[in-house]
């Protein structure tokens, strides 16, 4: 993809979070691990004061962060526009079989299964009964206690399984591929020896050297055994099934994304890749470690970190940071504070890890490669199902989950 768009907005936005974020950094070196802001140099005034004056930063940090995401949207936009026209008319075929994909829905595959066809309306003949309204309407007055009891219906809400949400996906560039595995040509040497010269001088030989690397197409599966009288209840079966076994899938990709092992068959997750960053937090303040962990991102990854994920309860205790005089320093809790951390997005995940965050380029360097999207087939023709009334119903999908620079990602234990 071209990248010689001159943006020079961009880059201004990116030097005044540098430029703010070393302030901050500065503050809280300072203030060491007891949060004491009365040992501040580098700002002036009361604790109070300063403390205001590191919330104004850290709000001024926060716009930047969102223009700087919404400018990088706009490069990408212009990149894109950059491509060839028979690369685009690739990638239109491929969004068009995104598209069209598992178009029928799960529920829409039950009703339309040959199980389910052969059975429905085979229950035996009809009967007819011709009732005398005459002769009931002379009776005595129906009465709750000699008629009908009131009838009680169900709402038709379900209320689902306390169980982790999918909170990491939505981090991840997606694309499609039709392989068995994403391959890709990774630079392995860069020896840049360019130097000044004399006239008639031997150039400096440079060296460049690639290396083939891929990541497996994994799968994803899930079954659920069904009776035929469940299948009789259409709607309701239906707009269960849509929603919860969908979410199986994603639920575990969520998590292979973070932790996979990479031992077939599973994924390679985030935090498994060899090669990722990692620091102790050690005696620093945990702002403090994030902070580093986005200088090793952009100093030995050469990234750009546009996210950090963190575990509910180690958010938490960020967003509960007080000064050693007791003001918060994440927004006071009249306010709902901003999901950001020295201008990066945070995204909460109950599948890292406690205690371990996560901050990287993931814009750039990591991709979720979509082989087939989620499948579904209905059968009866499972164990002794056929005989005893039930039908089988299995969900998978086929991905490869991508990490080009593993660098470019640095996690942070002890948070």
């Amino acid at each position: 993809m071209p990248s010689d768009i001159a943006f020079p907005a961009l880059k201004d936005v990116t030097g005044k979070m540098d430029e703010l974020r070393q302030k901050v950094a500065t503050v809280f070196a300072e203030a060491g691990t007891e949060m004491d802001f009365s040992k501040v140099k580098s700002i002036s005034g009361n604790t109070f004061e300063k403390s205001a004056t590191v919330r104004a930063w850290n709000d001024e940090l926060n716009d930047l962060g969102k223009k700087h995401d919404d400018m990088q949207s706009v490069l990408k936009a212009a990149q894109r526009a950059q491509v060839s026209p028979d690369a685009r008319e690739g990638e239109k075929g491929s969004q068009h079989e995104m598209k069209t994909q598992g178009r029928k829905s799960f529920g829409q595959h039950f009703v339309e299964s040959q199980a389910y066809k052969a059975k429905n309306g085979h229950i035996g003949p009809e009967a007819t009964l011709d009732v005398d309204l005459k002769s009931i309407l002379t009776k005595d007055l129906m009465e709750t206690t000699d008629g009908w009891a009131p009838e009680t219906t169900r709402t038709g809400r379900v209320v689902d399984y306390v169980t982790r949400p999918i909170q990491v996906i939505d981090l991840i560039p997606q694309n499609v591929t039709n392989q068995s595995a994403v391959v890709y040509m990774e630079e392995t040497t860069f020896t840049n020896p360019a130097a000044e010269v004399a006239e008639g001088g031997a150039y400096p030989e440079a060296e460049l050297n690639l290396t083939e690397q891929n990541s497996p197409v994994r799968k994803i599966s899930v079954f659920l055994p069904i009776t035929d009288e469940q299948l009789e209840d259409v709607g309701q079966v239906r707009g269960y099934i849509d929603n919860r076994l969908p979410f199986m899938i994603r639920q575990r990709l969520d998590l292979q994304i973070l932790s996979g092992d990479g031992i077939a068959p599973n994924l390679e997750g985030l935090l498994t890749k060899s090669g990722v960053q990692s620091i102790a937090k050690g005696l620093d303040a945990t702002p403090d470690a994030i902070y580093k962990a986005m200088v090793a991102v952009r100093v030995t990854g050469q990234g750009m970190p546009n996210a950090a994920v963190f575990h509910p309860l180690d958010w938490q205790d960020i967003r509960l940071l007080r000064t050693a005089d007791g003001i918060y320093i994440w927004g006071n809790p009249s306010d709902a504070g901003v999901s950001r951390i020295w201008g990066l997005q945070v995204t909460e995940a109950q599948a890292l890890t406690q205690n371990t965050a996560l901050v990287g380029d993931f814009a750039n360097y990591c991709e979720l490669a979509v082989r087939r999207g989620i499948n579904t087939q209905v059968s009866n023709s499972h164990d002794d199902y056929f005989v005893k009334g039930k039908q089988a119903m299995r969900a998978d999908m086929r991905a490869a989950f991508v990490v080009y620079r593993p660098a470019a990602f640095c996690k942070v234990t002890g948070v």
